[in-house]
């Protein structure tokens, strides 16, 4: 047995019935839904118990999260999106009109999480007036806590699609199918 075959072996291209892909989609959207816009949810859940300092620390980490994704949406926004697209549509073609299953796995990963960028990008829309003109912890708070409430219900109908799919996938392959 040589090293390039192990190697596949290992990673088993057939992403649906691999225990790490199931394991990074759970990291993912764990992730996804913990860091909000770029600020750790653990932070706002202090700024609004302790207030003072805290809450200080959660308007400025948000005001530069902000800044920085709206500077990244405005000088790169078309590029970011073009590219995103054409990779996205590359991925559901391979996956859904070919039939590879790990195009189809690492869709049904990144075309939801291309929604929450966009959710991102409306929510750091939003926070950018109210954070220029002053706005208190609580308002940030929760206008992050909504952000992360919508990441969450993306997450959730991405992690049950993306089961229902595996499931399928893998029911098709097996002996029973």
């Amino acid at each position: 047995m040589n090293i390039w075959q192990t190697i596949l072996d290992l990673i088993d291209m057939r992403s649906f019935s691999n225990l790490w892909y199931w394991i990074a989609l759970a990291v993912t959207w764990s992730t996804a839904s913990h860091w909000v816009l770029g600020v750790p949810y653990d932070m706002v859940l202090r700024a609004r118990r302790k207030q003072g300092v805290a809450a200080q620390d959660l308007v400025t980490i948000t005001g530069v999260n902000v800044r920085r994704l709206l500077m990244i949406g405005r000088e790169a926004g078309m590029v970011i999106v073009l590219v995103a697209s054409f990779l996205l549509t590359t991925l559901i073609v391979w996956g859904f009109v070919y039939g590879m299953e790990f195009a189809q796995a690492v869709a049904l990963i990144m075309v939801p999480l291309a929604l929450v960028f966009g959710l991102s990008l409306r929510s750091a829309a939003r926070l950018e007036p109210l954070l220029a003109a002053g706005a208190d912890a609580e308002t940030v708070a929760r206008i992050l806590t909504h952000h992360r409430v919508a990441v969450q219900a993306v997450g959730l109908v991405a992690i049950t699609v993306t089961s229902l799919w595996g499931m399928l996938q893998n029911f098709q392959l097996s002996p029973l199918g």
